[in-house]
């Protein structure tokens, strides 16, 4: 593994007066390079050709790195080339979907901003649910095989999916005849099945929360909050219920995008108390703790109870709808501040405090 030492020295020839902001041309890329803009950072974007004209048609990357494929981030070249420009890497949830977990904590010789140790928690979903009981948060019922199944749950797969192939299943028998149906149509694989996570399905209202702890503040800040739009099982409503009997539908998670929210005002505190109790946790698990942003992924029920599914140690992007303004960003920074730029500010000062060596590893 790559040792916080080694990261601090090549942070330490760095030139702090051209630090760069970069990260792989996905998921939450133009926020965290518009943040980083707006904070007086030069950006880097590591894409695909077939991307590039998205960073083209928002010019908000200083420079693109045209890669083949996103794990090319590891090639030495390209990692030479980043750390001449003082690159400082945000990790989204596309590093854990393309680049092994492996690979980040032994081969990325680039500063991160945050804990990488925290990434291979987040990517493990046994890890991830000690580390919310830890914290003394509500978690959904875990069923270690389908034979189990005595009620409605979700089917899910490890890593940034994107809700992709998820299902939901009701009994032993049910979910055997889903998983053929979905093979046959090519919408799962047989070695999906070995890495399936069978999770109890709460009835309720999905809602993101989104949190920033700043190490240099030593403050958890509620930054925004979203809900998922996904694509069939948020349009078949549009299917009147006969029709859906008669072609069998079996409605899939793939999130297409996010909408915002703001939650009643009574639930805030909770949810405050939430953000809190998962960074002290983080602290012990994987020293010093969350540094940056991070999401709780919950559902609230019609008793106003808060059960939390996973967490994602990084930037989310669900976060992806703050950019420019989000209410409970507004309330504490006033107007322009989101996860992007709240990113790029904690870089900033760490930067004019000599304190870089705090926040990235």
């Amino acid at each position: 593994m790559i040792e916080k030492e080694e990261i601090d020295r090549i942070i330490e020839e760095y030139d702090k007066e051209k630090i760069a902001v970069g990260t792989i041309g996905s998921h939450s890329a133009l926020n965290i390079f518009k943040g980083a803009k707006e904070e007086g950072l030069r950006t880097v974007c590591i894409c695909r050709e077939r991307d590039k004209i998205l960073y083209q048609r928002f010019p908000v990357a200083d420079e693109i790195i045209v890669v083949d494929d996103f794990s090319s981030l590891i090639d030495d070249e390209i990692q030479e080339k980043l750390r001449r420009l003082n690159v400082i890497l945000i990790p989204h949830g596309s590093f854990n979907a393309y680049i092994s977990m492996e690979e980040i904590l032994n081969s990325l010789y680039v500063p991160i901003f945050g804990n990488r140790k925290l990434l291979s928690w987040e990517i493990d979903r046994e890890k991830q649910r000690r580390w919310l009981q830890q914290a003394g948060l509500n978690l959904p019922k875990i069923f270690d095989n389908p034979e189990e199944i005595d009620r409605l749950v979700i089917a899910k797969f490890p890593g940034a999916r994107g809700g992709k192939g998820y299902f939901l299943a009701s009994s032993p028998e049910n979910f055997k005849e889903k998983t053929e149906k979905m093979i046959r149509y090519g919408q799962l694989k047989e070695e999906d099945l070995e890495r399936i996570y069978l999770q109890e399905y709460i009835l309720g209202v999905n809602a993101y929360f989104q949190y920033f702890h700043s190490i240099l503040n030593d403050e958890v800040e509620l930054l925004g909050m979203d809900k998922r739009y996904e694509s069939a099982v948020d349009s078949i409503g549009r299917i009147p219920a006969s029709e859906q009997l008669q072609i069998d539908l079996n409605p899939t998670y793939t999130i297409v995008g996010n909408i915002p929210i703001t939650l009643r005002e009574s639930l805030l505190p909770e949810v405050l108390r939430m953000g809190d109790n998962v960074v002290e946790v983080s602290k012990r698990i994987a020293p010093p703790g969350i540094i940056g942003p991070f999401c709780l992924e919950t559902i609230i029920t019609d008793k106003l109870e808060i059960y939390t599914f996973e967490i994602s140690a990084r930037i989310v992007a669900g976060s992806n709808v703050g950019i420019g303004t989000s209410p409970y960003a507004y309330l504490k920074y006033g107007e322009g501040m989101y996860m992007g730029r709240r990113i790029a500010m904690e870089i900033r000062h760490g930067s004019e405090r000599e304190e870089l060596e705090k926040i990235v590893y």
